[in-house]
C-alpha cells in the first residue's frame, strides 16, 4: 500500500491499494476513521486511480463531513469509561485510578498510553464478567477471550468457542457492551444470524435490539478517541 494527498481544504489522505482480484478502480471511505481508501486492479497505475478520486472528490467530502471530529487523550478531557464520563487529571498517584467524576493519572507520564491500558483492563473485566453470565444462562462454555482495536467488527465468535471484542466497547453505554457479549455467546449455540440465534440473543437479552441500533448509530464515535499519536 502507499500514500498520496488529493489537494483541496483541507487536504484529503488516501490509502492507495493493489488487488489481484479487483477488475476496476473502486473507492471507500470508512464509516469508523474516516479512512480514504482507493482500491486498483493489479495493472491499474497510479495516475489513473488519483485521477478516478479527483473526480470523486466531491463525494469523498460530503462522506467526511459530520463525521465525529479526533479526540486526542490528554488531560482536561472528559472520557467516557464504563458508563461514567471521566475527566482525565494529572495528580500525585502510580497508576491511574477513578476518583469521583475524575480519572486520575500519574503526572508527568504518557496519559494517553496509560489510560489506554487502563480502558484495556476495563474493558476485559466487563466482557469477561458478561461473558461468563450469559454462557451460564445457555448452560454453555467457550474458549479464550481476546481484545482487539478492530475497525470492522465489534466481536467474533470462532468455531473453536473462542471470544474476540473491542476493548472500546467500554467506551461505550454498558448495555451495549452487554448486548455485543449476548450476540457472541448466543454463537457458541448458533454458528448462523439466522431467527434461531436472534430468538437465543433475545432470550439473554430481551430488548437486545435497541443496543444494536445504539451501535449501528453511534458505534463510529468510539473510534473518535486517539490513544496513540
Amino acid at each position: 500500500m502507499t500514500q498520496a494527498v488529493l489537494p483541496g481544504d483541507p487536504p484529503i489522505d488516501i490509502t492507495l491499494r493493489r488487488s489481484p482480484r479487483a477488475r476496476r478502480i473502486s473507492l471507500r471511505v470508512s464509516g469508523l476513521d474516516g479512512r480514504v481508501t482507493l482500491t486498483m486492479p493489479r495493472r491499474g497505475t497510479e495516475a489513473e486511480a488519483l485521477g478516478f478520486a479527483r473526480q470523486k472528490e466531491d463525494w469523498i467530502r460530503k462522506q467526511l463531513v459530520g463525521r465525529p471530529g479526533a479526540v486526542p487523550v490528554l488531560p482536561g478531557v472528559v472520557l467516557p469509561l464504563g458508563g461514567l464520563a471521566l475527566m482525565l487529571a494529572p495528580a500525585a498517584v502510580r497508576a491511574p485510578r477513578v476518583e469521583g467524576g475524575h480519572l486520575l493519572v500519574p503526572q508527568g507520564a504518557a496519559t494517553a498510553a496509560l489510560v489506554e491500558v487502563f480502558a484495556r483492563t476495563m474493558a476485559r473485566d466487563a466482557l469477561v464478567a458478561a461473558s461468563d453470565r450469559y454462557a451460564a444462562a445457555l448452560g454453555l462454555s467457550y474458549g479464550r477471550i481476546t481484545l482487539r482495536d478492530t475497525r470492522s467488527r465489534w466481536g467474533s465468535c470462532s468455531a473453536a468457542g473462542d471470544l474476540m471484542y473491542s476493548w472500546r466497547l467500554i467506551l461505550a453505554p454498558p448495555a451495549v457492551l452487554n448486548y455485543v457479549a449476548a450476540h457472541e455467546v448466543a454463537h457458541l449455540a448458533r454458528m448462523d444470524h439466522s431467527p434461531a440465534f436472534w430468538a437465543v440473543v433475545a432470550r439473554l437479552m430481551p430488548d437486545h435490539a435497541q443496543h444494536r441500533a445504539w451501535l449501528r448509530r453511534e458505534g463510529a464515535s468510539l473510534h473518535r478517541w486517539v490513544f496513540r499519536s
